[in-house]
Order: C-alpha cells, then structure tokens, then sequence
C-alpha cells in the first residue's frame, strides 16, 4: 500500500501550549501543567519548550520537576480548554480530507491520498502546518508516510513544528536506527522482553525471522513485526465509519490517574451510557461484541475484548461486561491514565429475552433519560456513582 500518503499530526506540548495562549507571561517561563496535588500526587502531564530543555518529563512528579526547574510554574490542568482547542485543530485538518482518525485529545492521522489538489504529502503537512500556527497560535509536528506506523514516528522526529516524510526509498536508513521503543505500540514490557533476545532497534526487529517473533510473542508481535518492516496497512479509519459501520466506542484521558477498581467503576459508567447512547442514535442494530482499551501511566496500551451474554444496546449490559474484562486483566500495580470502551459485530435479528423481560423496561428507561438529558442538558440526570468524583466523567 505504498501508494498511500498518511499524515500524523501532533500538537507539540499541547496542554502546555493552550494555557500560555490564556496566560502568555507563561511562555518565557518554566512550566508544567499538572493536576492537583490530591489528583496525581504532583504528577507532570505536560510542559512548554523551556521546562522540556531542562530536563523536565511528563510522569514526573513536582518535586523532583522542582530539583530541575526551582523556579518552575506549576498550572493545574483544564481538559475543557483542550477540547476546544483540539476540535478548531482537527477542523483545519478537515480541510485537506474527511478521512481523519483522532488519537487521543492532541494526535490524529489523515489520509491524504486522495487530495492531490492541495499538493503532494510534504506540501498538505507544511500548509497544516503554517496554518494552525497562524490562526489558532500553536504548532504542530506531522509525519508524512505510506503508513500510519511509519507517520507516527515521523511526527516525533522534529518538535516542535517540523515536517518528517519517510518514504518507501528511505524508511530503512531513518527508522531501523531508532530505538524499539519508539515504535507504535511497543510498551515498556514489551521492549524488555525482546531486549532479552538481543532486539533493540526497529530495524533489529524487521530483520528478525517472522516465525520467531510469532512464536515469541504472539500476534502483539506479529504486529509490532509488521510496523518494523513497514508492512503496516491498516486503514485510517473517519469516525463516520467506525461508528456507523464497525464498532461505537468512546474513550478519555483522565483528569488523574485511576488508582483502583473504585475509580474505573466511575469512569466505566460513564464511558458505557455514552456508548449505549451513541449506538441507540446510530441505529445500525445491537452489540454483541465489547472491546475495553486499557492505557496505563507507563504509556503502555493493550485492549481485549469479549461476549456480550445478550445482543444489546444497554450501559448495564456493557458495564458489566466492560468491568468483567477489567478485572481479569487490571492488577493496579500501574496506575491507569486512560480507558476506552467500544462495541461492535451487530445485529438487527430479533432476540428472546431469556433475561428475566428486563431488556424491553430498561431499553425505555435509557431512552427516557436521553430525552431529559437532549432537552435539559446531561448533568440533570445522572448514577449516583459518578458523585464519588465528578470530574471523572468530566
């Protein structure tokens, strides 16, 4: 699929760089958003230009921010802002494609191989580029490849505010040299478990046997194989498609750190109703599959995925799933940065309830509660759960 031109986008220093657009003496200085010291124990979760020169990374925690930076402003964070900021970004990207997958709050890919009218690859990053910087006041960093992997790495080659095309032609001699670590999806533990084998570069990956890797680690290692040797062809998905044909799903980045099985209760409720919700007003039929992504505060991601006992659209149905999964496969020696609930495989069959004839009440329950919520607003009705911290599902 090298006909392909995929773009990666990366807001540089996100968080950081909204704040300084409300507080502009902030940018010659040291700083560092973070949530509150009851949140995430201090914890950094970005920083401006200045404060990434002298050292300062995201995880760490204000004291030892402070051992580098005694002089460091410390901003807690505001994800309203961030949102904003993310949807004026992702509506210039919409100008080039309307094939955009987002990435979290302040990353997406486009597909861009059908929008030769706007210039090559190089020259569609560059005017993104030039243009978020001129009307919304922050930068960007873009990848421009034949594949996602490969325009992810791209976008984290030059921060902030660079373009990076890796080609067909020159991917072997830019991106076999880079650390395993750097590549899309390779997590800390997975990284140590090759390093044992002598694997620490991309490129020693891609020139490993394929069986080998297989038999090693599985299909996550298949995969990782694939990115490595550039064979990674999987689609930039819109999220018109992905919701009204494959799966609907919603996913956050906490305010803080989940720290135990408590806080995921809330945030799962919520991510539930929002799904169920969602996949009511698509009216492409009801799941049968759930998939719980999982990201952890080492930046780790995995998902895993399982049966619904009923084809449904209920919040109760998929928590309960969504928590089952949790629990088998969530030990809280890491703390969890961000979770993602998604359902797919639907039906529009006509199923017996063999449930009790709950699914019929419920169903009208639910959709009740959407109408107060369209008409009054969603804070007028909610689970008594999410008062344990409301900013959970903020």
């Amino acid at each position: 699929m090298e006909n392909r031109t995929i773009l990666h986008v990366d807001l540089n220093n996100f968080y950081a760089s909204v704040e300084c657009k409300y507080a502009p003496e902030l940018k010659l200085k040291r700083m560092a958003v973070c949530g509150t010291e009851d949140d995430r124990r201090g914890v950094v979760l970005a920083k401006n230009q200045p404060a990434k020169d002298a050292g300062v990374k995201t995880g760490m925690t204000k004291n030892e921010a402070r051992k580098l930076c005694p002089d460091i402003v410390f901003v807690e964070a505001d994800h309203k802002k961030y949102e904003y900021w993310s949807k004026k970004a992702k509506a210039i990207y919409l100008r080039y494609t309307d094939v955009l997958e987002s990435f979290g709050i302040d990353e997406a890919w486009l597909d861009v191989s059908h929008s030769t009218v706007f210039g090559d690859g190089k020259k569609i990053a560059d005017e993104i580029r030039e243009t978020v910087k001129r009307e919304l006041d922050l930068t960007v960093s873009v990848g421009v490849s034949f594949n996602k992997a490969f325009a992810k790495l791209g976008s984290d080659m030059k921060k902030p505010d660079g373009t990076t095309v890796i080609t067909g032609e020159n991917y072997k001699q830019k991106v076999w040299k880079l650390p395993l670590g750097d590549l899309l999806y390779a997590g800390k533990s997975t990284v140590a478990k090759l390093k044992k084998i002598g694997i620490t570069t991309i490129g020693d990956l891609a020139m490993t046997d394929f069986g080998y890797i297989s038999s090693y680690l599985g299909k996550a290692g298949e995969t990782l194989w694939r990115y490595a040797a550039g064979l990674d062809d999987s689609p930039v998905v819109a999220a018109k498609d992905a919701e009204e044909i494959k799966s609907v799903g919603n996913s956050v980045t906490c305010y803080r750190d989940l720290r135990d099985d408590d806080d995921a209760a809330v945030m799962l409720t919520s991510l539930c109703e929002s799904v169920a919700e969602r996949l009511v007003l698509s009216d492409v039929g009801k799941a049968t599959t759930l998939t719980l992504s999982v990201r952890n505060a080492n930046l780790e991601w995995y998902s895993r995925q399982g049966k619904l006992k009923r084809p449904t659209v209920l919040a109760d149905d998929f928590y309960e799933k969504a928590f089952e999964i949790l629990k088998k496969n969530v030990d809280w020696t890491t703390t969890v940065r961000s979770l993602g609930v998604s359902v797919s495989d639907f039906t529009k069959d006509e199923q017996i309830d063999v449930f009790g004839g709950d699914y019929d009440k419920k169903l009208r329950l639910m959709k009740t509660v959407m109408e107060i919520k369209d008409k009054h607003g969603d804070d007028k009705v909610r689970r008594g759960i999410v008062l344990k911290d409301k900013r959970l599902t903020k």
